[in-house]
């Protein structure tokens, strides 16, 4: 069954309705939430994790639920034509994997939230009943291929549940432990292992609750997909390699879906299987993806302003997008689904409210023109810095806005304190999903110098590579920058121009 589902509703998830569907589970279970209240947890009377519903989301951005489940999704919840920018209540519901007869219960409580509210479920077929589930004392399934019982620490023991009898009990709330991690599959002294059956990986708030959670208690994440699973763009540009992986699990065994690397579960965590050599294996299912005429052209840029006091994030990725599609970003948020209309403002409001500490923000645009950024806000002693990955899809016919770049780059270097700017292009799926397989890399475009390190370089030097470009002066005459020209993301040889660019400016690439 099902262990991941949505439910979308028209209305809000209030606390009675919320409190009427987790009694799915009967009178004996219990509720716990984390400090911030994002995840509810249904637990046993032994205080194992059986279900957890995360706060609901408000979604204001029109495109979101189709981008993330699907057309069909999007219908089945009257999210077309006229209706496609109708905000929507996201609730998401996750069963333990743990205990089997967990994913019951999750379907069971998703369906009477969606009765209750008028709302669906996605997928269409993960509730099977709306009945009260009672939760039986099998042991848990394992995660790794030859993993002895208990090796590692999982959220619950094998011991199970038992359903008991209806005797009136009343529903507890209760604070969950510090330093628990939300609701993961598995927990080692090393690794937080997550088990995902959707088709596409998204970062939900509890994921990024996760991400943040294993970053504090020094352990990787580790998301376990079966084949055909896809990731979304956003997701992967969270997971910053190594130790934190995707793996895949097929009829052979499991591999790093982003690497490719064969892997096996050792010491409480996937690690790569090493051959005689010393060196990885790299998994025979991870085969190159097949041929596309889709593309996608990435931009990745750093800025740096100062920390004025009227100081108004995002106007540099505003202006990217601005600059390649006709118009502003639509939404933008910290997690999928982004849910909150564009505002500069508001963003800047979240991230100096959180400083010191460094902001993640999600941006998206138009449905009919694909499109996502990642932007991570950063105060340092000079500033605050802002590193954007704006990644745009096209499908055949669509012609790319390469003659673009030169102009956006002029107007970050003016208006947005540019620091650096590198521009790709590779073929890949116009819909900005990663799939488990291996996809050719990017074709650098262009690179862009801004004009502190083209002072730091002198202009002299900076004008003068060891190859056959010319530069463009961007800027004022008396700070200017620099804008190179590596070809139009089709000849792999930009990476060797670049390189020898890069070495001879001495700076590294975003």
């Amino acid at each position: 069954m099902t262990k991941d589902i949505v439910v979308l509703t028209p209305k809000m998830p209030d606390a009675w309705r919320l409190l009427a569907s987790l009694y799915a589970g009967g009178p004996d279970q219990y509720m716990t939430g984390d400090a911030e209240g994002a995840v509810i947890q249904l637990t046993g009377p032994d205080g194992r994790p059986l279900v957890s519903v995360e706060a609901p989301v408000l979604v204001q951005v029109a495109g979101e639920v189709e981008r993330l489940l699907g057309a069909k999704a999007a219908r089945r919840a009257g999210l077309t034509g006229a209706h496609r920018g109708r905000p929507v209540w996201w609730t998401e519901v996750r069963a333990s994997t743990a205990v089997p007869d967990a994913a019951a219960l999750a379907g069971s409580v998703a369906g009477r939230l969606a009765l209750l509210l008028d709302g669906v479920c996605h997928p269409a077929g993960a509730v099977r009943s709306l009945g009260v589930v009672r939760v039986g004392s099998r042991p848990p399934a394992r995660v790794g291929p030859g993993e002895a019982e208990g090796e590692g620490e999982s959220n619950g023991d094998s011991g199970g549940a038992d359903g008991g009898a209806d005797g009136g009990a009343e529903v507890s709330a209760a604070a969950a432990p510090p330093g628990a991690l939300p609701a993961v599959d598995v927990a080692t002294a090393t690794t937080a292992v997550v088990i995902g059956d959707r088709p596409l990986v998204t970062l939900s708030a509890w994921l990024s609750d996760v991400l943040r959670a294993c970053a504090e208690t020094d352990r990787a994440l580790q998301i376990v997909t079966p084949p055909g699973t896809r990731m979304s763009m956003l997701t992967r540009f969270a997971l910053t390699g190594a130790p934190n992986r995707w793996v895949v699990g097929d009829s052979s065994g499991y591999y790093d879906g982003l690497s490719g690397a064969a892997l096996h579960w050792k010491d409480g965590t996937f690690a790569a299987i090493p051959t005689p050599e010393g060196t990885g294996r790299l998994a025979d299912a991870f085969r190159p993806a097949g041929p596309t005429a889709d593309r996608q052209l990435s931009l990745s840029f750093h800025t740096v302003h100062p920390p004025e006091e009227d100081l108004l994030l995002g106007g540099g990725v505003e202006a990217a997008w601005q600059a390649l599609t006709g118009a502003p970003p639509t939404g933008w948020g910290t997690a999928e689904p982004v849910n909150l209309p564009w505002s500069r403002r508001q963003l800047t409001d979240l991230a100096r409210g959180r400083a010191p500490r460094p902001t993640f923000l999600a941006v998206v645009g138009r449905p009919e023109r694909p499109a996502v950024a990642s932007v991570r806000v950063t105060r340092v002693g000079g500033g605050v810095e802002q590193d954007v990955t704006l990644v745009l899809g096209y499908g055949p016919g669509e012609a790319l806005p390469l003659d673009r770049i030169a102009s956006l780059a002029g107007t970050l270097v003016a208006e947005h304190g540019l620091v650096t700017m590198l521009a790709a292009v590779r073929p890949a799926t116009r819909d900005l999903t990663v799939p488990a397989v291996f996809e050719a890399p990017p074709v650098p475009v262009s690179f862009t110098l801004g004009a502190a390190g083209v002072g730091d370089v002198t202009l002299t030097r900076a004008r003068r590579p060891p190859l056959e470009i010319e530069p463009l002066q961007l800027g004022s005459a008396a700070a200017p920058a620099l804008h190179y020209p590596l070809g139009d993301g089709t000849d792999a040889e930009a990476w060797q121009s670049l390189r020898v660019l890069t070495e001879h400016l001495a700076v590294a690439t975003p």
